[in-house]
């Protein structure tokens, strides 16, 4: 089934979404952008059929960017996982401005809270798990496979994942390892905006690959 919504349409809802006040580079906070979110969500949808009626998990959901565009692609239900709570009173607030009641956000540790024994209700309990992962850089190398990770714990269908083109044969080659099957749907070029002091450039473009995981088992 296609998406309910255009493309353009989700692009404009998704362009009034408020960005990280204070971006945090320890936790590589830049915020998703419209283009990329709209995208990468209207082809999960339109070409899979995997947010419309599906309950959906954001993995390290930041201002909810990709949560509120799932809410809009009619999720049954959408919970976003963050760490940072000021992250998460602006999703909450954006949430509110956008006036999606298809949502909850849940401040937490994604890479330990989520799969600890005290948490065991969410293992295996998402259609779908959507995340725009940190790419590992700033002394986080491997931050990205490690919320692939626990994406794949959290789901029972699938797993939707951003990663750096420039990584495509080491993600094909941990999907394996992770017993999914893994598969490049689109690529998508990312401007990243200049957001920190050592920026020098006030932008600049990386290559991002949107993975499908398909889980074996």
């Amino acid at each position: 089934m296609s998406a309910t919504i255009k493309l353009k349409k989700l692009e404009e809802y998704l362009q009034s979404i408020d960005s990280f006040e204070n971006p945090k580079i320890l936790l590589e906070q830049y915020i998703t952008p419209s283009h990329i979110s709209s995208h990468f969500l209207y082809t999960i949808q339109n070409n899979y059929d995997d947010i419309r009626e599906k309950l959906v998990a954001d993995l390290g959901a930041g201002t909810g960017m990709l949560t509120i565009g799932s809410a809009i692609l009619e999720a049954s239900h959408v919970v976003g996982f963050e760490i940072d709570l000021d992250a998460l009173n602006i999703a909450k607030f954006n949430a509110d401005e956008m006036e999606v009641t298809n949502v909850d956000f849940v401040q937490c540790d994604v890479l330990n809270d989520l799969i600890s024994d005290e948490n065991k209700k969410w293992h295996k309990a998402f259609d779908t798990v959507i995340l725009n992962p940190p790419f590992g850089t700033k002394k986080n190398s491997g931050i990205d496979i490690e919320f692939l990770k626990v994406a794949t714990q959290l789901s029972n269908h699938s797993v939707y994942s951003l990663h750096k083109t420039s990584t495509r044969n080491y993600i094909q080659k941990k999907a394996k390892e992770l017993n999914c099957k893994g598969e490049v749907i689109a690529e998508l070029r990312y401007n990243l905006d200049s957001s920190y002091k050592f920026h020098k450039k006030a932008s600049k473009d990386i290559e991002v690959d949107v993975w499908k995981f398909t889980l074996l088992s």
